[in-house]
């Protein structure tokens, strides 16, 4: 059986984070495996807490990882503070795990903030150039660069720049673009592909983009090509998204239970 990593945050509602991406990683046939940032006191109307771990403790559980269960991706999300930034960069480093998503996570779909502005540049400095993907959506874009993000053709200059920034492959996506069309834009392999689909109207839109990151890393874990990866998570959050079972009063979760992507005969054997 394939292993994957989410290095992430604790979502006490269920619906991001850790728990999220536990949940697509078995639906897409991989074994999960955490290493738990922060811990959060939130539910679908917002965060009313979070406390960061200890930098060292994060080193300690990914250098526990790496030396019995190495992971074939790894995905990281809310990372919390400067100081995990840095740890994170040098145990990726340290044990060259490949397959690294990097899903910058800087704000709650509620707004509420999830990491100190000081680390939001460390990110762009450290993690993004370790990374396979970046999956940033427009305002982490911006944050990233340095430039507005709100347009399709801004999205296509975002991810180009953040692979001179060094990563391999980045996809914008387009969630808070304005319009009844979705649109996410990845660049990668000197290519540019953009992905269109009609907006659903729903307000279920909590964990997205840790599903999203989650499916992808997933999908490199079982080998496949990183596009093929990149469209199957796609498509995986719009059936959760079509599917969520209406839970909360705020933004709610998707269904994490809807089949993940077809396997080959040989994948998890």
């Amino acid at each position: 059986m394939k292993i994957a990593c989410t290095i992430a945050g604790s979502d006490s509602g269920g619906g991001a984070g850790i728990q999220a991406d536990l949940k697509t990683f078995h639906q897409f046939g991989v074994f999960g495996t955490s290493v738990i940032c922060a811990v959060t006191a939130q539910n679908t109307t917002g965060v009313r807490a979070w406390q960061a771990l200890p930098a060292t403790l994060v080193a300690q559980q990914i250098d526990a990882l790496a030396e019995d269960l190495p992971p074939l991706a790894v995905k990281s999300g809310m990372l919390g503070s400067a100081e995990i930034v840095e740890a994170v960069a040098a145990g990726l480093t340290r044990h060259r795990l490949p397959n690294y998503v990097l899903d910058p996570v800087m704000v709650a779909t509620s707004g509420d903030r999830l990491l100190p502005r000081e680390a939001e540049r460390l990110i762009a400095r450290r993690l993004v150039p370790l990374a396979t993907l970046v999956t940033p959506n427009l305002d982490e874009a911006g944050v990233l660069i340095g430039e507005e993000v709100r347009t399709p053709e801004q999205m296509e200059h975002a991810a180009r720049a953040l692979l001179k920034l060094g990563a391999r492959a980045a996809l914008v996506k387009g969630g808070h673009l304005v319009g009844d069309e979705v649109v996410d834009v990845l660049v990668a392999d000197g290519d540019t592909r953009r992905f269109a689909r009609p907006r659903l109207d729903t307000t279920s839109t909590h964990g997205t983009g840790c599903t999203l990151s989650a499916a992808v890393a997933a999908g490199l874990a079982q080998g496949r090509p990183l596009q093929r990866a990149v469209m199957d998570a796609l498509d995986f959050v719009q059936r959760a998204m079509a599917a969520a079972p209406g839970l909360g009063a705020g933004h709610g979760p998707l269904n994490h239970f809807v089949p993940g992507p077809p396997r080959p005969p040989t994948e998890g054997l």
